[in-house]
């Protein structure tokens, strides 16, 4: 079991964490890339990105070449949102040869894994985007397809900047009530007015992926501007109806259960998101515990590769202490020193 080599990736929207984990629970490697969501880059734009980083872990933990490299891998990647996209990411990486055995999942369920001992449970994601997953403890999933608005989405990041530059613009002419948004959000971007905003970002100046960036901009308004605290609101609710969604279609609602909050929104400590989350869920049922993980999906995604070997509790701790603490980029031995 000891010398038994796992791969573990959490792909994400933003970057990707590979690490190599032995069975004992010793991390050998943990190295970070881009983004690999199918999504973005397609099949085999996620899979070059992947197959880099393999590469990279590799030689930093000194592994002689070979095929397979390891008896399991256990990726978990954004983009992966149907059962078929699972299965033609699991035939594409067969065919690569990395490992004897593939578990293979969107990035929700090595977010749940690390923020519960239990392995079940639903875990809400909220950073650029929002999703939900969640496990019964015999096994079935309960699952979003999380394709934004085509799928009914609203909630992270993006969304949360979207909402703070449409209240800006209404405030500024009139058809919205008055927010501090309408200086906030140009001055984020160094502009005078919600007018010049939405003419950089119509002209590209100011890349879309850049709205993300406001939504510290809405939480930090919140505290004392009705507008923004209702935008923050309407997130609360969003993040509690996909777990009571999750709970009723496994039957868990009444029963104990953790709901597992994660992604950067949510991680970012804001006490007003967070109360009205908590408040939420405990309307729904006493029973439910929230839980905001402080462990990064990357420690899921080797737990999961860690439970399929048969690891015992130790290397599992093992795992989750060396993963928290490690530093990308650093070989091996520099960490075993």
């Amino acid at each position: 079991m000891s010398q038994s080599l796992a791969i573990a990736v959490d792909g994400g929207n933003s970057k990707t964490d590979l690490a190599l984990v032995r069975g004992d629970g010793e991390v050998l490697a943990l190295v970070r890339g881009p983004l690999s969501s199918p999504h973005h880059l397609g099949l085999d734009g996620a899979l070059e990105v992947l197959d880099r980083l393999l590469d990279q872990a590799a030689r930093e933990a000194r592994l002689p070449p070979r095929s397979p490299l390891a008896e399991i891998a256990s990726l978990h990647v954004a983009g992966l949102d149907f059962p078929a996209e699972e299965r033609r990411f699991a035939e594409a990486v067969t065919a690569l040869g990395w490992a004897e055995r593939l578990i293979v999942g969107n990035d929700t369920f090595a977010l749940l894994r690390a923020g519960s001992e239990r392995g079940w449970g639903v875990a809400v994601v909220c950073g650029a985007g929002i999703n939900c997953v969640g496990v019964a403890p015999d096994g079935r999933h309960a699952r979003f397809p999380a394709l934004g608005t085509i799928t009914g989405d609203w909630g992270g990041g993006h969304d949360l900047g979207l909402a703070a530059i449409a209240a800006a613009a209404r405030s500024e002419d009139g058809r919205g009530p008055r927010t501090s948004l309408e200086q906030a959000v140009p001055a984020h971007y160094g502009l005078a007015t919600p007018t010049e905003v939405a003419e950089a970002l119509h002209a590209g100046r100011i890349a879309t992926q850049r709205i993300l960036e406001l939504a510290p901009v809405v939480l930090g308004a919140a505290v004392e501007d009705a507008v923004a605290a209702a935008i923050v609101e309407r997130l609360a609710t969003e993040v509690v109806t996909l777990a009571r969604v999750a709970l009723e279609r496994l039957d868990l609602i009444d029963e104990p259960v953790e709901v597992v909050l994660g992604g950067g929104v949510l991680t970012g400590g804001d006490e007003r998101l967070l109360g009205s989350v908590e408040a939420g869920l405990r309307a729904l049922s006493p029973a439910i515990t929230m839980h905001v993980t402080t462990s990064p999906p990357i420690v899921g995604s080797a737990l999961l590769a860690l439970d399929a070997l048969g690891a015992d509790q130790t290397a599992k701790l093992r795992t989750r202490r060396e993963l928290g603490d490690a530093r990308h980029h650093e070989p091996a031995e520099a960490r075993r020193g």
